[in-house]
């Protein structure tokens, strides 16, 4: 797992690329390099800082360079063995264990061809010295990152957002539709990047440059295509072993030259990965967290702590409890400078904090179960939006009876917050609506009329475009399935936009890769050949998941209430971030900028310290979004540019 970087054709090549990989050096603290060579008029040149996890040696030290070949690679192929033994039964002989060395004759033998069978995370430019061409790819699912600009015939690569910035001297313009984006989800699609200029390499394609200017794209994987092909092998009647699936996934997520440890929420998906993985490596170490008693009681958050110490007892696992009671006002900012782009879910911190005390534990390597949720329906809006269909048969007069008396009860009083209220208000606020809709509503942070009223009246069209784009990708599929309509909607937008992105950024700041082995293609695969109609089961989310996991889990594991990683937001905002919360709503820069309005921020906050409704994280991340904005239009923080002229 590295940090990746590079420049092709563009001005001062060599030093713009120094800065680029300087700049990303928390990502690989073992060990850096560049390499270069002349392209037609100009040149191209790579750079690559190190994190050692497979051959530690120098034979896996990159920039690697081999037979014309030059390669800077950041991730993990798992099937790199089969890969290995598959070149050297065609003649290729390796001079070290790395898999970096493996995708490099990989290339060199199937060029973009090799990138389907590739099983894993990565994002890697390679560079041909006799034909002169670069070429970028990213992994099927976009677990790992890769941003890029283009200007004239030249461009500009990286792993990070600031690092662009950084490497273009503040040059670059905050696009202000991404920050729409960003206000509806809480995080910027993938499809957008919140500097005008620069992209995300879309998950399962690649790019590659001509030294005549030339660029062309391709695409060798997709989503929809999976989820049709599942489709077609559950009308065949083919059952996948959803345990045996995952349980191979598991054990090669455990490949590695350094210790490997887990997340242990004491959730289903990180128990079960957990449990599994101790079978493979006895002992193994699991990391937790809990919160302050007060704040936990405030937010009416379920004691988690006591099902991981359960798993851990039960499986052998060394167990790393730690609390969290942070000095939120000293890690909203740290938090927004790592993340790259304004990112609202407070689970960053929770994912940063445990990384950064397994590193100090000299643990390099985690696992987390992040995806399972997407892929087999676990969440919440999920069992919800299938509510929704039967409330809507219910007679119109009693639902209003019903939405009124939910609108008069209030979520928190000074003391404790009321979770079965927030989350029937919830319901309510997207039951009625149509199928997409109601899908968007779930998880967004306001309604189409809230959104408008929020921002700067010049941007109406472009939340129209935004809420466009949700719909065209969520109707953009001939499945038949609801469940897995809403399963592939979070694939392809909430899980790399978000869980995955946090992930990658909040895990990378502490010299930490994180590892997911429910976001593999084979699970994947196996996950949208289920039926909907096995994956909630009643009122049981991830039913199917669920039986698997009920051959080597206690049933009280399998079936507890769901828990949430996240943080208790209500106590953090009524308490440590008010006086932040005031200066931003009433003299912040997004305010002064025009780009939110400050009497519907006012009317947020009021509302919220009433207890009428739950307002916290949206507040929360109007400060994400403040810190972002502030340092992208101040020079500091995650980029620079002075303009804040509007730029739909």
């Amino acid at each position: 797992m590295c940090g990746i970087a590079g420049t092709y054709r563009w001005p001062d090549g060599k030093v713009v690329t120094d800065r680029l990989t300087d700049t990303l050096a928390h990502r690989g603290p073992d060990g850096a390099g560049r390499y270069g060579h002349p392209v037609g008029d100009g040149e191209v040149q790579l750079g690559h800082r190190r994190l050692a996890i497979i051959d530690l040696s120098d034979t896996g030290a990159q920039p690697m360079v081999s037979g014309g070949l030059a390669l800077t690679y950041n991730g993990e192929l798992y099937n790199a063995p089969e890969l290995r033994a598959e070149l050297a039964a065609a003649g290729v002989r390796f001079r070290g264990t790395s898999d970096t060395e493996v995708l490099l004759e990989a290339w060199r033998r199937w060029g973009t061809d090799c990138l389907p069978r590739l099983r894993g995370m990565f994002a890697f430019g390679i560079f041909d010295e006799r034909t002169g061409e670069l070429v970028l790819a990213r992994d099927q699912l976009g677990i790992k990152p890769l941003f890029l600009l283009r200007r004239g015939g030249g461009l500009v690569f990286a792993s990070e957002l600031k690092a662009l910035a950084a490497a273009t001297g503040g040059s670059l313009e905050v696009d202000h539709a991404a920050l729409v984006a960003s206000l509806l989800y809480y995080w910027v699609p993938d499809s957008r990047c919140a500097f005008r200029e620069a992209e995300k390499l879309p998950p399962g394609s690649w790019l590659r440059c001509r030294p005549d200017g030339r660029v062309e794209r391709g695409r060798y994987w997709h989503l929809k295509d999976v989820a049709a092909e599942g489709r077609e092998r559950a009308q065949a009647g083919e059952q996948p072993d959803i345990g045996a699936i995952v349980e191979e996934s598991t054990r090669r997520h455990l490949l590695s030259d350094v210790p490997v440890a887990t997340f242990l929420s004491g959730g289903l998906d990180s128990s079960y990965l957990t449990a599994l993985a101790a079978r493979d490596r006895p002992g193994i170490s699991a990391y937790t967290i809990g919160f302050r008693a007060e704040d936990a009681k405030f937010e009416a958050m379920p004691d988690d702590l006591r099902y991981a110490r359960q798993v851990a007892e039960r499986f052998g696992v060394d167990l790393h409890e730690i609390e969290i009671a942070p000095n939120v006002l000293d890690l909203l900012p740290q938090m927004t400078h790592h993340l790259d782009e304004p990112i609202g879910d407070p689970a960053a911190i929770n994912t940063f904090l445990i990384c950064s005390a397994a590193r100090e534990a000299g643990v390099k390597v985690m696992l987390s179960g992040m995806g399972a949720d997407e892929l087999f329906a676990g969440y919440r809006k999920h069992l919800a939006n299938l509510l929704a269909l039967r409330y809507q048969r219910v007679p119109r007069p009693l639902r209003r009876g019903v939405s009124r008396a939910v609108d008069r009860l209030p979520v928190a009083t000074a003391r404790r917050g009321y979770r079965s209220v927030r989350f029937a208000k919830r319901f309510l606020s997207f039951a009625d609506l149509p199928e997409e809709t109601a899908f968007r509503r779930s998880y967004t942070m306001y309604d189409q009329d809230e959104l408008l009223a929020l921002v700067d009246p010049d941007l109406a069209g472009t939340v129209d475009d935004v809420l466009t784009e949700h719909a065209d990708i969520y109707q953009d599929n001939d499945l038949d399935d609801f469940v897995n309509r809403m399963c592939l909607g979070d694939a392809r937008m909430f899980l790399p936009g978000l869980n995955l992105a946090y992930t990658d950024r909040s895990s990378m700041a502490a010299s930490t890769e994180v590892r997911v082995p429910y976001v593999d293609v084979e699970v994947v695969k196996a996950a949208f050949a289920v039926p909907g109609d096995r994956k909630i089961v009643g009122r049981q989310g991830k039913a199917v998941l669920k039986e698997a996991a009920g051959s080597i889990l206690p049933r009280e594991i399998v079936y507890r209430p769901k828990g949430l990683f996240s943080a208790p937001l209500r106590a953090w905002m009524s308490r440590d971030l008010a006086p932040l919360v005031r200066e931003v709503v009433n003299d912040g820069e997004l305010v002064r900028s025009g780009l939110l309005r400050r009497d519907a921020l006012a009317r947020m906050v009021a509302e919220d310290a009433a207890g009428q409704r739950d307002f916290s994280k949206h507040l929360w991340h109007v400060l994400t979004l403040e810190y972002w904005y502030r340092g992208a239009t101040s020079g500091s923080g995650s980029g620079s540019g002075q303009s804040t002229r509007l730029t739909a």
